[in-house]
């Protein structure tokens, strides 16, 4: 966390604060310099984890990170350049970039926090809602089939794409240090618990 920062923005027990160490611990044990280090976040509840991060960083509009990472990463190829949303934004409103960047395969590490609704604007289906569960824009449950992100990056081509149970403290340090250290796009779906909102 950055030392002039001693308050984090996300409601109790949200898995975010989970996501936050595992990526400080992997930069750490890399001994990645956080001047060599940028993040870039999109909009959502996650969008601040850039803010607690020591290194430069970027809050970025909805559905843009990808493209600004890329940009990022051009101009400066030394750079550990990291993206980080969610499900809403990566998998819904953002598909199309994520999926060319996987056809690009520059190398950018992007992270998608997957708690299958809208949290910040109280619980709307997203993309990767269950078949049925209802939420505040579904009353009668959803109905549309949840996407399936490693298997459609997988179609793109996409060589480095990992589920990870965002509670899994170890494991996901290890997968977020291997795909740091991987020297092409690769994608990590951490999947969330969301304690204000999903209830599934």
């Amino acid at each position: 966390m950055r030392h002039n920062l001693n308050k984090m923005q996300w409601c109790p027990g949200c898995w975010n604060f989970l996501v936050h160490l595992a990526l400080k611990q992997a930069l750490s044990e890399l001994k990645i310099n956080p001047k060599d280090t940028i993040m870039i976040t999109w909009i959502w509840c996650n969008s601040k984890m850039s803010q607690y991060m020591e290194g430069y960083w970027a809050e970025t509009l909805h559905w843009r990170g990808i493209p600004f990472a890329i940009g990022v990463k051009l101009s400066n190829p030394k750079l550990t350049v990291i993206s980080l949303s969610w499900d809403g934004d990566t998998y819904w409103i953002g598909l199309g970039h994520l999926l060319h960047a996987a056809r690009r395969n520059t190398n950018i590490v992007h992270i998608t926090c997957d708690n299958e609704n809208y949290a910040l604007t109280t619980g709307q289906a997203s993309a990767t809602t269950p078949v049925w569960v209802k939420t505040k824009s579904t009353p009668d449950g959803n109905q549309i089939v949840p996407l399936d992100p490693v298997a459609l990056l997988e179609s793109v081509g996409c060589w480095f794409v990992k589920v990870v149970e965002g509670n899994k403290m170890q494991e996901m340090k290890d997968v977020l240090k291997e795909a740091i250290m991987y020297d092409w796009f690769a994608h990590i779906n951490v999947q969330q618990a969301c304690p204000s909102w999903k209830r599934w």
